[in-house]
C-alpha cells in the first residue's frame, strides 16, 4: 500500500510528496500512501501546512502524539460492521494525502463500516473524542449500494485529541446526503480527512458544519469513477476568539460529463479567529464534459480575526461544460445595517439578523427539521457569546 519514491533526489521526493518548499505543479501530482514514514515531518512551510498552527496539533504530524486506542463510533438507525484493517473494502475511499491521516491510518485498531442498501429513514452516527489529554484514531466508512438513497448524519462531539479517516463510497446511481457536523468541546483538536468516491451516475449532497473545537481541520478528496457523477459540497464555519477552522478540498475530474458544486461560508469573531478555506478543482485531459463551480465567502465580525481564502481551479482541457470559481471576504455590508436600523431595529439585534441570512442558504439546504433548528440555535448561541 505505500507508494514508492525511492530514487529521487531529496529536494525532489520532498515536492513530490508534497511536503517540501516547492510548490507541485499541478494537484494531481501530489503524494499519497497508507505509510506515515512515507512523508516527511511537516514543519508548517510546506504549502499544505502554511496555514496550519503547527504548535497546536499536539504531536499528530510528527509521531510524538500517543495514541490511545481508537475512537468511540456509535451508529443508530442502521447496522453496523467492526472490522479490521485487512477488511478489503477498507481503502476503497482513497489514500491519505498528509502524514497526519496517514498515522491515523496506521493507528486505528478496528474500523466501523457503515453499508446503506435501503433505510428510509436518516441514520446518525457519533464519533466521541477520547476525553481531555488524550489522543485517538478513528476510522469510519460509509457505502451505499445501487439505486440506493440515503441520508446520514456524522456528529464529531466531545475532548480531547482526534485523527481520523472518513471514507465515502457511493455505488453506481445510488444518492447519499452526508451532514457532518463539529460540534467540539473548546479544548478539541481534530484533524480529519475525508475520502470520497463517487460512481457513475451516482449524486453526493454533503453539508460540514464546524461550530466547535480549538483547532479543526478537515481535508476532502472527491474522486469520480465513471461519468454520470454529482457533488455538491456546501460548508458553515462559526469560528471565535483563538479558534482556528480549516477546510481544504480537492475535487478531482478525471472523467467524462461529470458535476461539482462547491459552496462554503465562514463567519469569525474574536481576537485570533481564524478560518482557512482551500479548494483545489482539477479537471484532468480525459474529463469532457466537466461543469464545476466553487464559491467561498467570510464574513469578519470583529476586529482582529482573519479569514484566509485561496480558490484553484487547474483545466487540463478545453470540452468543459462550465467552470468557475469565486470568493469573497468583508464585514458586515453597512447599508443593510442602516436600513434595518432606520426601521428601528437595534444596532445588536440587525446584526443577528445580517448573520443568519448569512448562514441561512447553507442550513436551509439541511432537510432535516430537528437538525437545522439544532444547529440554528448553536448559531445563535455562537453570536451571543460576544454580543455580534
Amino acid at each position: 500500500m505505500t507508494a514508492d519514491v525511492a530514487g529521487l533526489a531529496p529536494e525532489l521526493a520532498g515536492a513530490k510528496k508534497g511536503q517540501g518548499d516547492r510548490p507541485l505543479a499541478s494537484a494531481g501530482e501530489r503524494f499519497t500512501s497508507y505509510d506515515v514514514e512515507a512523508f516527511e515531518v511537516p514543519g508548517g512551510r510546506e504549502e499544505i501546512w502554511r496555514f496550519t498552527p503547527m504548535r497546536r496539533l499536539r504531536g499528530l504530524h510528527d509521531g510524538t502524539a500517543a495514541f490511545d486506542g481508537t475512537a468511540v463510533v456509535a451508529v443508530e438507525g442502521a447496522a453496523a460492521e467492526t472490522v479490521g484493517r485487512d477488511d478489503p473494502r477498507i481503502g476503497e475511499g482513497g489514500v491519505p494525502a498528509d502524514r497526519v491521516a496517514a498515522a491515523a491510518w496506521s493507528a486505528f485498531d478496528t474500523a466501523t463500516v457503515l453499508t446503506l442498501d435501503g433505510t428510509p429513514e436518516p441514520v446518525t452516527v457519533t464519533v466521541q473524542g477520547p476525553g481531555e489529554g488524550r489522543c485517538a484514531a478513528a476510522h469510519l466508512q460509509v457505502r451505499t449500494t445501487p439505486h440506493t438513497q440515503a441520508t446520514v448524519v456524522v456528529t464529531y462531539s466531545g475532548s480531547g485529541t482526534l485523527a481520523d479517516n472518513l471514507e465515502i463510497v457511493l455505488a453506481d446511481a445510488s444518492q447519499l446526503t452526508l451532514i457532518v457536523t463539529d460540534e467540539w468541546a473548546d479544548d478539541a483538536v481534530h484533524v480529519g480527512a475525508q475520502h470520497i468516491s463517487v460512481g457513475r451516475d451516482a449524486a453526493l449532497r454533503g453539508v460540514a458544519v464546524a461550530l466547535g473545537g480549538d483547532l479543526v481541520r478537515n481535508s476532502s478528496t472527491v474522486q469520480y469513477r465513471g461519468p454520470g457523477g454529482d457533488a455538491e459540497l456546501l460548508g458553515l464555519g462559526f469560528a471565535d476568539a483563538g479558534q482556528h477552522l480549516e477546510q481544504r478540498l480537492l475535487v478531482d475530474h478525471a472523467v467524462p460529463h461529470c458535476r461539482s458544486n462547491v459552496h462554503y461560508k465562514n463567519a469569525l469573531q474574536g481576537d485570533g479567529a481564524h478560518t482557512v478555506w482551500i479548494g483545489d478543482v482539477l479537471i484532468r485531459a480525459a474529463a469532457e464534459g466537466t461543469d464545476t463551480f466553487e464559491l467561498n465567502r467570510n464574513l469578519v465580525l470583529t476586529p482582529k480575526a482573519r479569514a484566509d481564502s485561496v480558490p484553484n481551479l487547474e483545466i487540463e482541457t478545453g470540452e468543459i461544460a462550465g467552470a468557475g470559481h469565486a470568493s469573497a471576504t468583508g464585514r458586515f455590508d453597512d447599508e443593510q445595517l442602516f436600513y434595518l436600523q432606520s426601521r428601528g431595529i437595534p444596532e445588536d439585534v440587525a446584526r443577528r439578523l445580517v448573520v443568519r441570512g448569512f448562514f441561512g442558504e447553507i442550513l436551509s439546504k439541511i432537510t432535516l427539521p430537528e437538525l437545522r433548528e439544532r444547529l440554528e440555535q448553536a448559531v445563535e448561541a455562537e453570536l451571543a457569546v460576544t454580543g455580534a
